[in-house]
């Protein structure tokens, strides 16, 4: 679950937090894979003034996967303001994230774990990180996970396109907002199954490759060739999402609409989101487009 949901789709700014000549497609372009292929998006059209922007980003990834065009520099550079998903540069996060990893249930870490998953674990937290496991005994299980899934890339040191993004926006002066608050990116991590990060935290440590892994590298492929289309139909056939595909995307999806409309209105944005959120038929793209904006495809 947690390399697909912390990369694509949900609670992504965490990640980000503990680890901190344009070319476009004509409006009227239905939404299938042929016309999926960009991870940037001009919103234009429905009475407003100026172009605001749309791109899907990947919260963590390999340093030679990485790659940022001069299109989408340009676009940034025409924008006043950089949204993610939350509020980066909002030093409340930070203080909300860390205090959110506390676990306040009176439970300790190895209170979650058989007895020998937890030797398992603490071996493994010896051997490849050079800690003990007694670090992290007031955590809750999810910490340990989001720890573990930075560190479990196929490469020594994954980069951030937010953490990018970030640098960029402050040498250009721009401002930078965000379409969540820390607390619903915390309820969305309170509702992850206690059960099913013990599941991933043990899979973590086998180091022996498994479909999901594989899954995830279509998903990195897809990313690359700018492929949306792809990219929701791999997540849709998924098993980390399942049922919960309306908590992780389409819910947040339609609750973001209103909010990117208020943001638009008022000067140019370019909205930083996760990959997974722009198609579907509840993709961000999708709904904009039903409220009569004019979504373009920048190549």
């Amino acid at each position: 679950m947690k390399r697909i949901i912390l990369a694509l789709v949900a609670v992504c700014s965490f990640t980000f937090t503990w680890s901190q000549s344009v070319k476009e497609q004509p409006a009227h372009k239905p939404q299938s894979d042929t016309f999926s292929t960009s991870l940037l998006w001009r919103i234009r059209g429905n009475g407003l003034h100026h172009a605001s922007y749309l791109f899907g980003t990947i919260h963590m990834i390999c340093p030679q996967d990485y790659f940022w065009t001069d299109s989408m520099n340009a676009c940034l550079q025409k924008s006043d303001v950089v949204c993610f998903e939350m509020n980066l540069d909002d030093p409340s996060v930070m203080v909300q994230a860390a205090a959110s990893m506390i676990d306040s249930s009176g439970k300790m870490l190895k209170d979650y774990f058989t007895e020998d998953q937890y030797q398992k674990l603490a071996k493994y937290i010896n051997d490849s990180m050079g800690l003990q496991i007694s670090m992290f005994q007031n955590m809750k299980p999810i910490a340990l996970d989001m720890m573990l899934t930075s560190k479990n890339l196929e490469c020594a040191n994954p980069v951030s396109y937010e953490d990018h993004l970030m640098e960029l926006a402050k040498k250009s002066n721009k401002t930078i907002s965000g379409l969540e608050q820390a607390s619903e990116q915390i309820a969305i991590l309170q509702n992850i199954p206690v059960d099913s990060i013990i599941h991933d935290l043990m899979e973590s440590i086998k180091g022996a490759s498994s479909p999901d892994n594989d899954n995830y590298e279509e998903m990195v492929s897809a990313y690359k060739n700018q492929d949306l289309g792809k990219l929701f139909a791999l997540l849709q056939k998924s098993n980390d999402l399942g049922s919960d595909m309306g908590v992780f995307l389409d819910d947040r999806n339609k609750k973001w609409i209103s909010r990117i409309e208020e943001k638009i209105k008022q000067e140019p944005v370019f909205f930083a989101v996760g990959a997974g959120h722009l198609w579907g038929p509840n993709g961000v793209i999708a709904l904009l487009r039903k409220k009569g904006y004019r979504v373009e495809a920048v190549k």
